[in-house]
């Protein structure tokens, strides 16, 4: 067999299979081209999903006539003359395929007039066939009409979904072009009717109008920036997250990309205060020198790497997990509470006396003890350990009131009700306060000052030989978190300490904790990258359990305490920790003032 050149017509369809896979494709590389060329509205009119026409208008430079040809042709571009340029490209489109691609398997007309044309110049092309360019009549600006997509290529026809599943990809294709350019008004027509209309507007407005109000209204506004690299946008609030991921748009330097690399930072930074396998929504912009990311990845231009890709991953990593770290009710915009304004009129909440027997003894709340004033490590002050002490409650009128409000009391022995500026604030406290003791666990492992609770006599329990065998290299690694473990025969171990913020919890069931996350990880892996894990447990284990009941000034520690911790509106498992209802809502559902 021997080697022949290609005809350009089956090279072009080729390419085509890389650039365009489906109408939206094609769709997204018509209107790169509109945004690169400055147009401020752009419209879409498609039929059968795009299938049978794709057709769009924008108010752009336009194109002379001289280079209308050069527009349908392979390797054309105006974008980059140079490697240089292609090392520091900043427009959308730069290959040069996309149009000649598509005109090698579709019916395509291109009409165009620069500013300066006295008229518009409209050139035809079929299935890879140019045609002479011939006068038109348009407003300055290009249209792009695209007919009979794969109509030579009927293979690759087949494969096309439903009308509607390509549809649905099409408007998708616009809406992501939409979040990135607040600046162009879009309108999209399907079969005649406008689906989508969308004015020059702030980015905000963009988003809530492309993502909808729920997105909106449960978002935490994110910007930071870190030498050359600045974020911006928002990310959801972990109790809103779903298991779906289309809510996922991330945008480097105002083009859509799906990154693994940016992928897996996000969901690092919701590692730990997503539920499950639940999933976060976003809208993010990363803008950077384009210097330091290399978009000539995959001719459909959704793929990049970044020079210096760890240093990306971390920046991204603690931006967001930042304004999700915030305590449960944090000042300004970093993680305000979900509330409502004050109701002029209405008093700030100031604690009331309650008819309940308030213990002074506040051993309970030892785990959630505050380093002490003296510096030393937590939990300790010389030698002993120390409880705080009950708060005092502040006199009628004297200061505000703190977010999460003053307790009012106990529900069932698992919610704790209080009373805030904004209405009634519900707490899970076995789900706030295992938070509490989780975030505390790791600071004091990460300060290497774990403090144990010897107890008063060592506790025997009979454990697997296997579990045996696994820990008895690891006594010191594991006495470094807090427990103080001796095998006593092959089958089991004595539970001589445990970790002091968890001294009320039950050694045996700690200890067991222990051995099975052992039996599943490994000492080595379970102390390295899934400590947090391990913690988390241990932190369960700890934390007061239902039906406990609390007196008023525990309650109220809890809140404090809550208030100063980071990541408290969501326990180690991603559950909320705790709900606002605001006074309008209580008035709505006893109909006052109407």
């Amino acid at each position: 067999m021997s080697i022949r050149v290609l005809p350009d017509v089956l090279i072009s369809q080729i390419a085509a299979g890389e650039v365009v896979e489906r109408p939206a494709s094609a769709l997204k590389e018509i209107l790169e081209n509109s945004l690169d060329a400055g147009a401020t509205d752009i419209q879409v009119d498609l039929e059968q999903g795009g299938i049978k026409r794709i057709r769009v208008a924008d108010n752009g430079g336009g194109v002379p006539r001289e280079e209308l040809a050069l527009a349908l042709t392979r390797h054309a571009t105006s974008k980059i003359a140079s490697l240089a340029d292609l090392e520091q490209v900043a427009s959308l489109g730069f290959r040069g395929e996309a149009l000649a691609s598509i005109a090698a398997i579709a019916r395509v007309q291109l009409v165009s007039r620069s500013s300066a044309a006295e008229h518009a110049w409209a050139i035809q092309a079929e299935g890879g066939r140019l045609g002479e360019p011939a006068p038109a009549a348009r407003a300055p600006g290009t249209t792009i009409d695209i007919q009979d997509l794969f109509f030579n290529t009927p293979a690759r026809r087949k494969f096309l979904k439903t009308e509607a599943t390509e549809y649905a990809h099409c408007a998708e294709a616009v809406r992501r072009l939409a979040l990135a350019n607040p600046q162009v008004a879009f309108t999209l027509t399907h079969n005649g009717r406008v689906q989508l209309r969308l004015n020059v507007e702030p980015a905000a407005a963009r988003v809530r109008h492309v993502l909808g109000d729920a997105f909106e209204t449960n978002t935490v506004a994110v910007d930071a920036a870190a030498g050359p690299l600045r974020l911006s946008g928002w990310v959801v609030r972990p109790s809103a997250a779903t298991a779906s991921r289309d809510g996922q748009h991330v945008f480097v330097n105002g083009r859509y990309v799906r990154d693994k690399l940016i992928v897996h930072a996000l969901k690092e930074a919701y590692r730990d205060v997503l539920h499950h396998q639940l999933n976060p929504a976003y809208c993010l912009f990363l803008n950077l020198p384009p210097e330091l990311v290399d978009v000539n990845v995959h001719p459909a231009k959704t793929e990049i790497r970044f020079r210096d890709s760890r240093g990306v991953h971390q920046f991204l990593f603690h931006a967001v997990e930042r304004m999700l770290a915030a305590p449960a009710a944090g000042a300004g915009e970093t993680a305000p509470p979900p509330s409502l304004p004050s109701v002029p009129g209405r008093a700030v909440p100031q604690q009331a006396a309650m008819p309940l027997q308030v213990s002074e003894a506040m051993a309970f709340y030892a785990p959630l003890a505050a380093h002490p004033s003296s510096g030393a490590p937590l939990g300790q002050d010389s030698g002993r350990v120390v409880a705080p002490a009950a708060q005092p409650l502040p006199a009628a009128g004297e200061g505000d009131a703190p977010p999460l409000g003053y307790a009012l009391g106990q529900l069932h022995g698992v919610y704790v009700l209080a009373q805030n500026a904004q209405g009634l604030v519900l707490v899970d406290m076995h789900a706030a306060h295992e938070r509490v003791v989780y975030e505390k666990l790791k600071a004091a492992l990460d300060a290497r000052a774990v403090p144990a609770q010897t107890l008063l006599i060592p506790v025997a329990l009979t454990v697997d030989a296997r579990d045996v065998a696994e820990i008895s290299p690891h006594l010191d690694a594991l006495s470094e978190i807090g427990f103080e473990l001796s095998v006593t025969s092959p089958t089991s171990v004595a539970v001589r300490s445990v970790p002091w913020l968890l001294k009320d919890a039950d050694p045996v069931e700690l200890t067991r904790a222990v051995l099975a996350e052992v039996a599943e990880f490994g000492v080595g892996r379970l102390l390295a990258e899934r400590r947090n894990e391990l913690l988390a447990t241990l932190a369960c284990h700890g934390a007061v359990r239902a039906n406990r009941r609390l007196t008023l000034p525990e309650m109220n520690a809890l809140l404090r305490e809550m208030e100063a911790t980071e990541r408290a509106g969501q326990c180690n498992h991603g559950r909320p920790t705790w709900f606002q209802l605001g006074l309008r809502e209580l008035d709505s559902m006893f109909m006052r003032g109407r």
